[in-house]
C-alpha cells in the first residue's frame, strides 16, 4: 500500500513539472509571436500595404532589388542601376496605395 502512494506521488509531481514547463513555454512563445505579430502590424500599416504573407515577400523582393540598384551605381554602372531601382520601384508601388 505504501509503494503504490508512494508512486502515485511522484507520477503527480512529474506531471506538475510538465505542466509548469509546458505553460512556461507556452507564455514565452506567445508572447513573442504576439510581438512579432504587432511589429509586422504596425509596419504595413505604416508603408500603407495589405498584411498578407505575399505582400511581405513582394516587399523582400522590392527592397532587393533596390539593393541591387544602389550596388550597381557605387560601382558606377549607371544603366544597370537605374534599371534595377526602376524595377524595385515598380514592385513597391504596388504594395502601396
Amino acid at each position: 500500500m505504501r509503494v503504490e502512494n508512494f508512486f502515485d506521488w511522484l507520477g503527480h509531481a512529474m506531471g506538475k513539472a510538465i505542466r509548469f514547463i509546458v505553460d512556461l513555454l507556452s507564455g514565452v512563445l506567445g508572447a513573442v509571436w504576439g510581438a512579432m505579430d504587432d511589429f509586422l502590424h504596425g509596419m504595413a500599416r505604416a508603408i500603407g500595404m495589405d498584411v498578407s504573407i505575399f505582400s511581405f515577400i513582394l516587399l523582400i523582393v522590392g527592397l532587393l532589388l533596390l539593393y541591387s540598384g544602389v550596388r550597381a551605381l557605387m560601382r558606377r554602372s549607371i544603366i544597370g542601376g537605374v534599371i534595377w531601382i526602376f524595377l524595385g520601384l515598380i514592385v513597391m508601388s504596388w504594395l502601396i496605395h
